[in-house]
Order: C-alpha cells, then structure tokens, then sequence
C-alpha cells in the first residue's frame, strides 16, 4: 500500500465543519490535511500526493464541481468524494461526471463515511482489478498495468471508476452484471441502490469505447437487470444492441 492511501484532504469553506471533520478522521488513524477552498486544494494536490479528498461542492470562489473535475486532471489516481447539503439526483450526475467517485449528503454520520472511505481506499489502491495485462474485444484494448483503453490504436485515458467498470464487464464478456453485482464489486459491500452512479459513468464510458454512444455495440443495457459486455466481432454479433436511452428504463 503506498503511503499516500491513507492521506485525506478534507476541502470545505466552513473552519468548524473542516477542523471537526478533520480531528476525526485523524482520530481513526487517517493523515489529513485541510484546504479552506478549491484553489487551496488544487494547490496542494500539485504539490503532495493524497488518497483521498473530500470535497465540499458549494464553495465561493471557483465551485466544488470545477473543482473536482481539475483535481481529477492534476491527481487521477486519488479517489474523490463530494460532500453536499443537496440531495438531488441530478447533482450527483453532475459530480460523477466531473471525475467524483462518491457522494455524501451533510449531514451524515462519522460511521458511514468511514465505511465509503474504506470502500474507497479498497478500489484505488488496485484490489479485485484484472490480472490479465490485456482485455481484448474486437479493436478495443483495455491496457490494465496502465488503466488505459486502446480504440483502433489510439490511447484513450480512462478515469479510475471508468477503468474499474470496464474491466470487470470485459473480464465477463456475454455475461449480465447487474446493478447490485457491479455497485458492490466497483463501490464496495455497502452499495447496491445507486443506479445514478451506474448510468452516468456507463454514459461516459460508452462515449469512448462505442463509434456511435447511441447506438452500443460493446456496453449493452440488460433491462431491468443491469449490464453486459458484448464482442462485436464474437459468435453473438447478432444479438439486438440495445440503444443507450434504453438505461433509462431500468
């Protein structure tokens, strides 16, 4: 493991929520540090390797959403984790596509964010990822020691969660993955009644891996059941593609 795993940035523009929160993470056993804003943070994650930031999304100044996606940018292997006082579905797309891992709504109790960051850490540091070094399908190429897909020769980089997702659909080519299956495999145990999760980075993933995102040839919609990763090029060719809006359905 390496030592900045267990590394938390705590970035939130209210000093008692942010000096409450990190006396408390370091009280069960976590390192952390603090950033009062989103160029604070950016900063430091230029400057420090880190594991983890939480990151509050209502900040003045530069907002946790551009926020999350520069963090992303500048650390894209640290797991992110926004915290917010909203609770709509469409913020949590919102935060999923701008590189966020997970999402907590305030107020929320100590246990339970020890649960997500477990989870978490569980996933950035590389258990359960496949072991093979390539993934092949058709003219797609999932690098796995460099987490990085290859369409029709050309790299194209994959967010952790991105790479997480399609490797495991790819290690189970022709077989359905539901949405508890994947949920808890990708997420960790304490998951499973997220779907917002599932269709926003499925949503992201088939825009780099299809030639039409509409119209899906590899990541297909099992309705009311979950995913499955087809071949193209393999013995079910044939087998309806269902469209991308279909993931509306579910």
């Amino acid at each position: 493991m390496s030592q900045s795993s267990n590394k938390i940035l705590v970035v939130d523009d209210d000093p008692t929520f942010r000096q409450g929160l990190r006396a408390s993470l370091k009280s069960s056993g976590y390192e952390v540090d603090a950033a009062r804003n989103a160029e604070e943070a950016l900063e430091y994650v230029r400057q420090h390797p880190v594991g983890i930031v939480l990151l509050d999304i209502n900040m003045p100044g530069l907002g946790g959403l551009e926020a999350c996606r520069r963090i992303r940018a500048a650390a894209p292997h640290a797991g992110i984790v926004m915290l917010t006082v909203r609770d709509a579905e469409d913020d949590k797309v919102a935060a999923l596509e701008m590189g966020a891992d997970d999402y907590l709504t305030k107020p929320f109790c100590l246990r339970e964010l020890l649960a997500r960051l477990h989870a978490l850490r569980r996933r950035t540091i590389g258990e359960g990822v496949a072991q093979v070094p390539v993934l092949r399908a058709g003219e797609r190429e999932l690098l796995v020691e460099h987490r990085t897909l290859r369409k029709a020769g050309k790299d194209i980089h994959l967010a952790p969660k991105e790479f997480e997702i399609l490797a495991l659909l790819m290690e189970h080519q022709n077989v359905p993955l539901t949405h508890a299956k994947l949920l808890r495999t990708i997420w960790g145990p304490e998951y499973g009644d997220e779907p917002e999760y599932l269709r926003s980075y499925i949503k992201m993933l088939r825009k780099k891996i299809e030639d039409d995102p509409t119209h899906p040839r590899y990541i297909l919609t099992e309705p009311w059941v979950g995913y499955r990763f087809r071949d193209p090029s393999g013995p079910d060719a044939t087998t309806r593609s269902f469209d991308a809006d279909d993931v509306e359905d579910e």
